[in-house]
């Protein structure tokens, strides 16, 4: 199931489901998601779900790591400068955006999980990422501004803190629930000189925000 097949079948049905960027399919197709699993979860390494890693925590189904990573690239074609993760998890959805971006900046507020990501993509040979143990939802002004700014996990609202953080003409994409129903929607926001442009894209499943380090 960690096999060239197992893989390709993923990528036919991503294309199914009308995802339709060939580099973001090459990259995942490339990139083994078995390697951010324990080996118990191998076999389910290339099917379309989220799975458990641990902490109460999720790695994200791959038709929303490419469905995020591809509407970034809608805004920067020729890639991207800097990119700001909010919530490592594994580091797959970081491994998937390294292949497009110059600069990531990785942050978890799970001390293990952050530990566990950062050798596992340093043993993958991946040298553009800074992981960071902190609380990503506090941005980091330290490698401000960004281009663009992903979270991997839903919020009430959008904090202030991270759209002051993107460059003009950047985009931010992150999960918010509705206040009736909690229903989630990935929520994207480009950044202007005149203000901020808001869209309601997918529904969508992450888990919760949660403040502070662990």
């Amino acid at each position: 199931m960690t096999s060239l097949r197992a893989r390709k079948r993923l990528i036919d049905q991503l294309r199914q489901m009308a995802v339709a960027n060939n580099e973001v399919l090459d990259v995942i197709l490339s990139v083994p998601r078995h390697a951010f699993l324990e080996e118990a979860l191998a076999s389910h390494a290339y099917d379309n779900a989220a799975l458990p890693i641990g902490h109460g925590q999720t790695i994200s189904q791959p038709s929303t790591v490419a469905s995020m990573t591809t509407r970034l690239l809608e805004k920067f074609p020729n890639g991207l400068d800097k990119v700001l993760e909010i919530g490592t998890g594994c580091g797959y959805q970081t491994a998937i955006i390294a292949a497009f971006t110059k600069q990531v900046i990785s942050i978890e507020r799970i001390k293990q999980l952050h530990y566990a990501a950062r050798d596992r993509l340093y043993d993958l040979k991946i040298r553009n990422i800074k992981c960071l143990y902190a609380d990503g939802f506090l941005g980091c002004e330290q490698y401000a501004p960004y281009d663009g700014i992903l979270a991997a996990a839903v919020s009430d609202d959008v904090p202030e803190i991270l759209i002051d953080q993107l460059i003009v003409g950047g985009r931010l994409l992150m999960p918010v629930a509705n206040e009736s129903n909690q229903t989630q929607h990935l929520i994207m926001i480009d950044k202007t000189s005149t203000g901020i442009k808001q869209q309601r894209l997918d529904v969508v499943a992450f888990v919760p925000r949660q403040s502070g380090i662990t």
